[in-house]
């Protein structure tokens, strides 16, 4: 069983996925799209879910630190109705305070330059979205 995860923004939507077990998640692509032109992203991801099995989709949340929602999560909510219209897989919300941030340190570690960073930081922020959704899964 696998889980996709999902960053979006308003020109990339990092993609993350499991491995058949549905435990362990990778980055899998990073789709880019005029500014906030949804619909091509959608087209790419659906393609995505067409050659993968996937059980759920966890898309991030992001909200303010107080815990309130704010403009980026009413795009996020706004794209979940959207996805929703082209697929019956259940879509969860998940809070991604800060990974961006945790996704930016990570890459830091690892040594990586700046271009390369810009490059992936999307995935790895679905990666970090998708291990919070596998442990509320675990938790359950």
């Amino acid at each position: 069983m696998r889980y996709l995860g999902i960053d979006l923004g308003t020109k990339t939507l990092g993609v993350a996925i499991t491995d058949s077990t549905g435990m362990v998640a990778r980055p899998l692509k990073v789709i880019r799209f005029p500014r906030e032109e949804y619909d091509v992203a959608l087209k790419e991801l659906q393609e995505i879910l067409k050659e993968y099995s996937v059980a759920k989709i966890a898309l991030g949340l992001p909200k303010n630190m107080d815990g309130t929602e704010g403009f980026a999560s009413k795009r996020s909510r706004n794209f979940k109705e959207k996805l929703e219209k082209i697929t019956t897989i259940p879509i969860v919300f998940v809070d991604e305070r800060l990974t961006t941030i945790q996704a930016e340190n990570i890459l830091l570690e690892a040594d990586m330059s700046r271009k390369r960073r810009k490059s992936v930081i999307d995935g790895v922020a679905a990666v970090l979205i998708l291990e919070t959704f596998i442990k509320m899964e675990e938790n359950k």
